[in-house]
């Protein structure tokens, strides 16, 4: 499978599942799920975005969960920590994933015998106006009862019923780690988006700002040419209606950055008031290459895929679940303990009964066919579904890397008309 696993969800739920499969392997018994593999997807020999592909392997120990640190940058750093701690919604996704393994362990408790005990007691007297009391019985009589009493159940599951439940429901906690894995990623990148629209607007703040500046003082110079005859009022009215445009402009901006920055206090659990980043005058680009081989090392680690190949192997388990209701379901009962009214624990005052149940429905109108044919068609969408998120995944990672590509020639290019504007300004 492919995804990213947490240290501690991974560790957690993999320990439960050896504990699991172990616990229900001494015992023979037929599986009637099929035999599970997981489609094989042809790989393109070329990538319209960056390099050719290589083959894909599952690499989820290999993925630097610190990726953002590429861009040296602290204050994000800082901010994604806090994230990552304190996120409601990254928090939840961590109870599904508690959840999930809960009801993987309470699947994997219907394969182990049961046992039980019990105990009772009571003081009665009869009432003696009570109907059809014998003649000769004692109206005074009393009755004291102590009963001590034990059960025992199991069900050896000859045809793999509940090992296959077992299985789903580990299947599904291991879906549940990957959505996890895929939340906190999001979340991650949501961060950084948020955080450097943010910069992006404090350097624009910046530029506007020395833009009004600019302004402010040519309006200056205008005005006093057109004190001096050398200039119009059409000329002073230019440069009013730039100057003001900017100056409208500017709070635009501002108010885009006090919305980007509410968003991430969002984003850290924290109320949109309580948080404030201070503005910074330039906006830091980190310089990396992205490497040959990426576009197949994303494939192999993106938890979205990880998690439907898990739910594609739950629907297959849950083909054997439906097959076994053709079959007998056999179970062994025993029960006993000691009954008496005063001297408890004595073999004389001993009970115990014994026996089997075997169950089988004979005619139930097309019921356990109709469900068997359901299973598999769940299956089949489940096989699809994958088959869509892989697609989308290669078709986002090839826009993505496209896009990187071809925005960073247009920043390179873009340097050529600022350095123009920059020219025009200083003539100006």
């Amino acid at each position: 499978m492919i995804g990213t696993w947490p240290s501690w969800l991974g560790r957690s739920g993999f320990l439960l599942v050896i504990v699991s499969l172990s616990a229900c392997s001494w015992f023979p018994a037929v599986d009637l799920a099929p035999t599970y593999k997981p489609p094989q997807y042809v790989v393109p020999d070329s990538w319209g975005g960056s390099s050719p592909f290589v083959e894909v392997k599952p690499a989820d120990d290999q993925l630097r969960p610190d990726w953002w640190k590429l861009f040296n940058d602290p204050v994000l750093d800082r901010l994604i920590e806090q994230a990552i701690e304190a996120n409601p919604d990254l928090q939840a996704a961590a109870e599904r994933f508690v959840q999930a393994r809960d009801e993987m362990m309470k699947a994997r408790s219907q394969y182990i015998p049961r046992l039980g005990t019990g105990y009772e007691a009571s003081h009665n007297r009869q009432s003696d106006r009570r109907l059809f009391r014998p003649e000769a019985e004692d109206v005074h009589t009393q009755e004291a009862t102590l009963l001590l009493g034990g059960l025992a159940s199991w069900e050896p599951d000859f045809w793999s019923r509940l090992r296959n439940a077992t299985r789903a429901e580990t299947y599904r906690a291991e879906e549940r780690a990957a959505d996890w894995a895929l939340a906190r990623l999001s979340l991650q990148a949501e961060i950084a988006s948020n955080y450097f629209m943010l910069r992006s607007f404090d350097a624009q703040e910046a530029i506007y700002t020395q833009s009004i500046t600019l302004y402010q003082d040519t309006l200056k110079l205008t005005r006093t040419q057109y004190a001096g005859k050398i200039a119009s009022a059409l000329d002073v009215a230019r440069v009013e209606s730039l100057l003001f445009s900017t100056e409208a402009k500017l709070a635009q901006i501002q108010g885009q950055r006090q919305v980007a920055e509410q968003a991430i206090a969002i984003l850290l659990n924290k109320a949109p008031g309580s948080f404030t980043l201070d503005p910074v005058d330039e906006l830091r680009v980190a310089t990396f290459k992205i490497p040959k081989l990426l576009p197949a090392s994303l494939l192999e680690r993106r938890p979205d895929i990880a998690g439907s190949e898990r739910r594609m192997a739950q629907a297959n388990r849950t083909i054997g679940i439906a097959r076994s209701a053709f079959f007998p379901n056999v179970s062994f009962r025993i029960t006993g303990g000691f009954e008496d009214g005063i001297n408890l624990i004595k073999l004389v005052n001993s009970f115990w009964s014994y026996g089997s149940t075997v169950d089988l429905p004979v005619f139930q109108g097309g019921y356990r066919r109709a469900q068997l044919q359901q299973a598999w068609s769940a299956y089949r969408e489940m096989e699809d579904l994958y088959r869509s998120t892989v697609l989308n995944a290669f078709r986002e990672v090839e826009n993505n890397l496209s896009l990187t590509n071809r925005l960073g020639v247009a920043a390179e290019r873009q340097n050529a008309p600022v350095g123009a504007n920059l020219k025009q300004q200083q003539l100006t």
